[in-house]
């Protein structure tokens, strides 16, 4: 699911006037929306994916393909811990029926996620060749279940960290992957020559579409900086938290890899392009602050650039999105080793994954296990007119430096939403415009259109 996380905020870049659009996104921010189109789209394609793969596999069960069958099986795995991750108690289908399926418990869905994959192992292709790029190879498989390790007593109420470690353990060892030298590397337009994407999600500005950030970060006027094909959608809107901003170190790359700030030229570097909106004809200069997470003015907020924007860009990019990596690999060893109190082993890695963020400053990547045990350098806190007016939950959160160690290198990945809720702060802690608002948060609604569409399916609590 493309969460959206406390870095990167959507708001509406006309001051004063809310579109249709912007108001189903707030609706849906403040959970009064049971019918938000996003999200079931993002429950219909889940669900897609699953039934799609059960009729493969149904067919290659008649045709005696058990190997490739193994391979749906950690598909379908993948799927099955989307659904699990997202809205907790939901349908498990296994087997072809004509019935609607009810809700299974979480726990129940967890363990048949970790089932499938421990099953499909052994068989499962060991090469990282071009052949297998997309697709769950041991090593993918493996990442997947780490994943599922990591998170488990999220789902489960009993945490797996050693599991995690063994199964990161078995990716290190075998030496396929690496941190690239460059971090841009793993986000390039052709960036199926990263050795550290582990599994991607392939995108092609032709074959493949629907990679359309830079539509939905950049302001129109920025179509000249880059000779887009097409202008970005208006003024924008998917832009940097200014107070997820504020925690990076100066010295770190990633912040100007990330993010796009500043004034903003057509391609010959030197024209300054200009707004369009109320700002007209003013040179667009990409300001930091926001007075909020819904009204801003639209050169407001650092644009998304992580993924590469190509001169003459379509309408969608053929950047391939990294959905495991060999950084979250190490990161997650990192975590479990940090949480079973082997923190300077949990050091040792994170330094490493930070080098490449430090070369100008070398001896900042250096951190140590009481570092990562510090809290957070986040200044959370509800946002109105540029100012926090109230800071909320003020409590210290535990291995609060680590966290931000995964924001700052996962930033726009995906991967947020669930960082905080294993946490603790996804529903205690402000940021912007947003206050918490109940701890069954944690789990999306299940969309009122899929309730319709299937009667034996409940509404998750509360909603």
């Amino acid at each position: 699911m493309n969460d959206q996380s406390i870095e990167e905020l959507l708001p509406s870049y006309f001051k004063g006037v809310l579109n249709k659009y912007d108001r189903e996104k707030v609706e849906a921010w403040k959970g009064a929306s049971k019918k938000n189109q996003q999200l079931f789209a993002d429950f219909q394609k889940t669900w897609e994916g699953i039934e799609l793969l059960r009729r493969m596999k149904k067919y290659n069960a008649e045709k005696a393909l058990e190997k490739v069958n193994h391979k749906m099986k950690v598909a379908r795995a993948f799927y099955n811990w989307l659904i699990l991750d997202n809205f907790g108690d939901a349908p498990l289908v296994k087997d072809v029926s004509t019935e609607m399926p009810a809700k299974t418990p979480r726990e129940e869905i967890y363990q048949f996620v970790v089932d499938e994959i421990k099953i499909a192992l052994p068989d499962l292709n060991e090469d990282i060749s071009s052949k297998m790029y997309g697709r769950f190879n041991k090593w993918a498989a493996k990442a997947l279940l780490a994943n599922v390790y990591l998170n488990a007593e999220v789902y489960t109420g009993q945490p797996q960290w050693n599991a995690c470690i063994s199964e990161c353990n078995d990716i290190i060892n075998t030496g396929k992957y690496i941190l690239e030298p460059n971090y841009r590397t793993n986000f390039l337009t052709n960036n199926e020559i990263s050795q550290e994407n582990i599994f991607v999600i392939p995108y092609d500005e032709i074959y493949a579409t629907r990679n359309q950030i830079h539509n939905f970060s950049l302001h129109a006027a920025s179509k000249a900086t880059y000779n887009l094909e097409s202008s970005p959608w208006g003024a924008g809107g998917f832009c940097g938290n200014p107070q997820f901003i504020d925690t990076y170190d100066s010295d770190d790359s990633r912040l100007e890899y990330t993010y796009l700030m500043g004034p903003q030229y057509a391609a010959d570097g030197e024209t300054p392009i200009l707004c369009t909106y109320e700002k007209k004809g003013e040179p667009l200069v990409y300001t930091k602050e926001l007075p909020d997470g819904i009204y801003v003015g639209e050169n407001e907020g650092y644009r998304i650039k992580k993924f590469e924007y190509k001169m003459g860009a379509k309408s969608s990019l053929s950047n391939d999105f990294p959905f495991f990596r060999y950084a979250q690999v190490l990161m997650m060893k990192a975590e479990c080793l940090l949480r079973t109190g082997k923190t300077e082993q949990a050091a040792e890695i994170v330094t490493q994954v930070r080098q490449r963020a430090f070369l100008d400053a070398p001896e900042k990547a250096i951190v140590t296990g009481d570092q990562l045990k510090e809290n957070t350098s986040y200044q959370y806190g509800y946002v109105e007119n540029y100012e926090i007016v109230d800071f909320g939950n003020t409590d210290p959160i535990e291995y609060g430096r680590f966290l931000d160690e995964l924001a700052w290198e996962f930033v726009v990945e995906g991967t947020r939403r669930r960082d905080l809720i294993r946490f603790g702060i996804f529903t205690t802690k402000s940021w912007l415009s947003h206050k918490p608002n109940g701890d069954y948060r944690v789990v999306f609604p299940i969309t009122q259109g899929a309730i319709d569409a299937n009667p034996n399916l409940v509404q998750n609590p509360n909603y």
